[in-house]
C-alpha cells in the first residue's frame, strides 16, 4: 500500500511538472523594453561631440540640446523644441521612431537628408540607430547606441561616425538628464 501511495505521489509530480513545462514553453517570450518617456536635457548636441554638427539642419535632434520623448507600444516620438536663437528658423521637427528594423527618411530638399534604422536588442534595454546624413556631396554614417542609466534618470548615447570627407571613425559619447 505505501508502494502505491509512493508512485501516485511521483506520478503527481510528474504530471504537474510536465503541464508546467509545457504551459511555459507555450507563452510568448515576452521582453520588457526600456521607457525612455520624459523631457532630456543635455550640456551639447548628440553631434557636438563627434564634430558633424553642420551635417544637420536646425531642429534635427542630433543638433538640439533637449528633447521630449513620448514611448508607445512599438515606437517612439521624439520632438524637439523651436530653435530659440534669433539667426536660425525656428523649426520643430518630430521624429518617429519605429522599432521594425525598416528604413525612414527625412528629407529637407537641396540635396539635404537622412535615411535611418532602429533596432531593440534582444532585452529590449538597447536601442540602436544607424543613420545615412546627406549634406549635398558630404555623406556621414552615424551608428547612435541609446540606454537608460542612473536608473532611468538618464539616457547615454554613444555614437561612432564616418565620412566620405574625413574618413577616420570618430567616437563619443553624450548624456541627457530627465529634466521631469
Amino acid at each position: 500500500m505505501k508502494n502505491k501511495c509512493y508512485f501516485l505521489t511521483c506520478l503527481i509530480f510528474l504530471l504537474t511538472g510536465i503541464f508546467n513545462f509545457s504551459a511555459q514553453a507555450q507563452q510568448k517570450n515576452y521582453t520588457h523594453r526600456a521607457n525612455f518617456s520624459g523631457e532630456w536635457k543635455s550640456k551639447e548636441p548628440i553631434s557636438k561631440g563627434g564634430n558633424i554638427y553642420c551635417a544637420y539642419i536646425v531642429g534635427d535632434r542630433m543638433n538640439s540640446k533637449s528633447m521630449k520623448i513620448s514611448d508607445q507600444s512599438d515606437f517612439l516620438t521624439i520632438d524637439i523644441p523651436p530653435s530659440t536663437s534669433p539667426d536660425k528658423a525656428l523649426a520643430r521637427i518630430q521624429e518617429k521612431i519605429v522599432f521594425d528594423g525598416k528604413e525612414s527618411q527625412i528629407n529637407q530638399g537641396q540635396g539635404i537628408g537622412k535615411k535611418f534604422s532602429v533596432k531593440l536588442s534582444a532585452d529590449g534595454q538597447t536601442m540602436t540607430i544607424n543613420s545615412v546624413v546627406v549634406m549635398k556631396q558630404v555623406i556621414h554614417y552615424v551608428i547612435e547606441v541609446w540606454n537608460l542609466t542612473n536608473d532611468g534618470k538618464s539616457i547615454t548615447i554613444q555614437s561612432t561616425a564616418k565620412s566620405n570627407v574625413w574618413g577616420e571613425v570618430r567616437s563619443w559619447k553624450t548624456v541627457f538628464d530627465k529634466t521631469n
